[in-house]
């Protein structure tokens, strides 16, 4: 299966339809606070919020298509005491039958000093549902309209920060580089209204699900009648996992998106099989969703009370859109061990050279250390790319880039080093059935 496609493009989104209860209490802010700021950290384009679940702090990504919170991939370690806990059926996207599911009613989720005391959460049981290997870091869950509902949430993509305003205490202040916006909030989840220009110049009006969840840039629907065709050139690709099934599609680039007087260029869109959205009774006049890579260039404020967005543009406004050009998927598959060779120092002796500290003598001898370091795998490889035609295989253990060890690297450094930099030569020494391997290839943009 591949796994990491273009900072996890599309991997995380997941458009789940889950039985929708009103009654849950709401999330609140400490008696005198007028708002809470919140460090995260931004991976692949995500939100990675820390957040206590009955007393249990856990990782989750801001999700902003999602109604309820989600949790899976719970280990021993993160043993977690639910409460009013019963099985039920949850459809998603994919090609695969609905699975199963818990819901649990009535358990305190704290967000530093905001809290809610009565939160109705869902567990997805399937172990394959696990974002943490292609992350690179443990992810437990996801959480969006619940927060979105009760705040004015302030997110700052350029610092890492968001901050949760309570509605009642939020005062607008739009300056000259921001522009409001409205949003329509359509079945717990924010559109907005914007359009594309296709590879003929034609500009063509889309409605978006506005998706944090989403670490890629952009989605849209096939409508040959609205003028929403896949631009010639293109690839058939594995565009990521719904949760219920693999989600495969059409990989392209499109000449520019604007959303109100902001307009980016030469942007990465991806055209799903239609297939995947069998699930989803009606799409309305949705075109589409905007995620991460595209929305990580503003600073957003979301005020769903007011129906509007304001947005203004930082530091990542300019930065240019990257596809795979490797064509390798990456992820963490454990750990592993290594053997190093370092230098240590022993007491001198008779015949040796000795380094002279007061009236201490020391020589400098090689040592084998053994290391437990993370074990970056190749998790999938598309057809025809250059890692393929040179003769890369799913599964092989990456132990070296360019010379360098590969643990020296996050991973998120790893798929920068694989798919930034069109014609630059690559080096991969791998391991197979306890075999080294190097591959050498170049980078390509198939697009171009």
């Amino acid at each position: 299966m591949n796994g990491l496609r273009e900072y996890l493009a599309l991997f995380l989104l997941l458009l789940f339809w889950l039985p929708f209860k009103a009654g849950a209490q709401h999330y609140h802010l400490p008696d005198g606070e007028k708002y809470e700021k919140i460090k995260f950290q931004l991976v692949n384009n995500l939100i990675i919020v820390p957040i206590e679940v009955n007393g249990i702090e856990l990782s989750f990504i801001l999700d902003s298509g999602v109604r309820r919170p989600i949790l899976f991939n719970l280990s021993e370690r993160d043993s977690i005491s639910l409460n009013n806990v019963s099985e039920i059926s949850i459809q998603g996207l994919g090609n695969g039958e609905p699975i199963k599911a818990l819901v649990s009613k009535g358990n305190i989720f704290k967000i530093k000093d905001v809290v809610n005391e009565s939160q109705q959460l869902y567990v997805v049981l399937d172990k394959e549902m696990n974002f943490s290997p292609r992350l690179g870091m443990p992810i437990h869950g996801i959480i969006g309209y619940d927060l979105f509902r009760d705040f004015v949430v302030d997110i700052n993509y350029h610092a890492q920060s968001l901050k949760l305003h309570d509605p009642r205490y939020y005062k607008n202040k739009v300056t000259k580089r921001d522009q409001r916006l409205p949003i329509s909030i359509i079945g717990n989840k924010s559109y907005v209204d914007g359009s594309v220009v296709m590879e003929d110049e034609r500009e063509v009006p889309v409605k978006l699900l506005v998706d944090t969840g989403s670490g890629d840039a952009l989605w849209l629907f096939r409508d040959l009648e609205k003028g929403l065709g896949v631009p010639e050139k293109n690839f058939h690709d594995y565009l990521g996992k719904g949760l219920n099934g693999h989600i495969f599609g059409r990989r392209t680039k499109i000449t520019g998106i604007k959303i109100g007087r902001f307009e980016l260029n030469d942007v990465k869109a991806a055209f799903p099989d239609m297939e995947s959205y069998a699930a989803i009774v009606n799409l309305g006049n949705r075109n589409g969703s905007v995620g991460g890579e595209v929305l990580k260039r503003f600073d957003i404020v979301f005020n769903y009370s007011m129906n509007e967005i304001i947005m203004r543009k930082n530091g990542h406004f300019g930065e240019p859109f990257h596809y795979n050009m490797s064509g390798i998927d990456v992820q963490h598959n454990g750990v592993r061990y290594i053997a190093e060779k370092i230098k240590e120092a022993r007491p001198a002796t008779v015949g040796t050279t000795a380094y002279d500290f007061g009236n201490v003598q020391l020589i400098k001898e090689d040592v084998t250390r053994l290391s437990l370091v993370p074990e970056i795998v190749v998790s999938g490889i598309r057809a025809g790319s250059p890692a393929d035609e040179a003769g890369l295989k799913e599964g092989d253990i990456i132990i070296a880039i360019n010379g360098k060890k590969i643990h020296r690297y996050k991973l998120q450094e790893v798929v920068k080093l694989l798919n930034e930099k069109e014609g630059k030569r690559i080096q991969v020494l791998i391991e197979r059935y306890n075999r080294d391997l190097l591959f050498s290839f170049v980078l390509e943009n198939v697009l171009k």
